[in-house]
């Protein structure tokens, strides 16, 4: 048996799915831990693109089970849409994907408190995908939230939910517009159609172990927006990294193998929330454009910069991570000149890591490495020494800094544009 763990490494967006793909080809269980359909990956396999939010990309193998593992959270509506349009393209999902009964509901009302508490923000909006992730996590928290398992009582379900809707009413008053017996009323189907869906993880993960499955842990979001260890509070609900992992699947840490951190070759971020490295000027306009980055879930502009090796220095003190997997490279195939951020320094005092203060990161000088562009494309690149030397120059920079191999290197959007080394 072999667990591999697949994180983001930044601020999201750095490609994960297409790892997560090539390798849930071999795998016979994906699993997401955390999170729900605030993430979002995209696929190209066999000249078909998918778009994934809450569900595992191991789908896209048909010989892969899938599993929602018990730290997310799912609104169930969104589930089946998903579902359905991965059916449209020719995926046959059935008797593959299955929810944890102890993963939490996101329902109607979280997505409109969600919106609603952006509004309360004013000028100091999250900038979430109000989808009501946060919301959902909040009532886990209080110990009011629904979880999947609850669903099939009516009687328990909808006693929990008419209390938990009484409280935001009491909260947001006649700002919430919302009448909850609509919503319990779609339950009413929506249960019967769940069922077949819904099971105990532990089982299920007992199961693929006793079997010496190839089992592959998907993760949602990344580092930098973890709740714990993140840009707080431009951060998402969750946690993100290999400790999200251990909580919200039952797979023990004495199982896991391999835990990648993907890398985009240079950075982005959706949202609000700082960005050291961020270029407000014709080379992040560059770099927007040649990347295509447009968030899968929000539809927004990403925000756009060099490549920050403080923030991958940080992340892998967090995860340990025993390789990486470089991305986008090919995007870089232009610049005369590239940057990559090394050091802060606050007050003419340089950093030991990466602050926790949201107000001091806003302010730091940033210190950076120039290294020459290569100018040629690397899409056709099949092999490691098949790139240009300055292009093998920038990938060891990044090795011998973080100190973890590059294992694999994405040089274009295909399944097969990836370089394993």
């Amino acid at each position: 048996m072999t667990v591999t763990v697949v994180l983001g490494s930044q601020f999201g967006d750095e490609g994960k799915g297409k790892l997560v793909d090539i390798l849930a080809h071999d795998s016979q269980l994906c699993c997401r831990a955390q999170g729900g359909n605030n993430a979002g990956h995209t696929i190209v396999a066999n000249g078909v693109t998918y778009d994934f939010h809450i569900l595992p990309s191991g789908l896209v193998n048909p010989a892969c089970i899938n599993l929602v593992g018990s730290g997310c959270v799912v609104h169930i509506p969104s589930f089946f849409k998903e579902l359905e349009a991965l059916e449209k393209h020719g995926l046959n999902t059935k008797g593959r994907i299955f929810i944890s009964d102890r993963a939490h509901v996101v329902f109607d009302i979280h997505q409109m408190v969600d919106g609603l508490e952006e509004v309360e923000l004013g000028g100091s909006f999250i900038g979430t995908t109000r989808k009501g992730i946060g919301p959902t996590y909040s009532t886990k928290m209080t110990r009011s939230g629904i979880r999947v398992a609850d669903l099939f009582d009516e009687e328990v379900f909808e006693t929990k939910f008419r209390r938990m809707v009484h409280g935001f009413q009491k909260r947001f008053g006649d700002l919430l517009k919302y009448d909850p017996e609509e919503e319990i009323a779609r339950f009413k189907d929506l249960r019967v159609k769940l069922q077949d869906f819904v099971v105990d993880q532990i089982p299920l993960i007992n199961s693929a172990k006793a079997k010496n499955s190839k089992i592959l842990v998907e993760g949602a979001n990344a580092m930098m927006l973890d709740i714990d260890h993140g840009t707080y509070p431009f951060v998402t609900s969750s946690n993100t990294g290999l400790g999200g992992v251990l909580t919200g699947l039952s797979l023990g840490w004495r199982s896991l193998t391999e835990v990648v951190g993907v890398v985009k070759a240079y950075t982005t971020r959706v949202g609000s929330g700082p960005f050291p490295t961020e270029l407000l000027d014709s080379t992040g306009e560059k770099l927007q454009s040649i990347g295509h980055e447009v968030g899968v879930t929000t539809g927004r502009k990403r925000r756009c910069g060099w490549l920050d090796l403080v923030i991958i220095k940080y992340s892998h003190d967090l995860n340990d991570y025993t390789s990486l997997n470089l991305t986008k490279l090919d995007v870089l195939d232009t610049f005369e000149e590239l940057k990559i951020a090394t050091s802060y320094s606050y007050n003419g005092q340089q950093l030991e890591s990466f602050p926790a203060n949201p107000e001091m990161l806003a302010k730091v000088e940033v210190n950076y490495e120039t290294l020459p562009g290569w100018n040629k494309p690397t899409t056709g690149a099949k092999s490691y020494y098949d790139l240009p030397l300055n292009a093998r120059k920038y990938i060891e920079f990044i090795e011998k800094f973080v100190g973890v191999p590059i294992k694999s290197i994405g040089v274009g959007p295909a399944r097969e544009h990836m370089i394993l080394r």
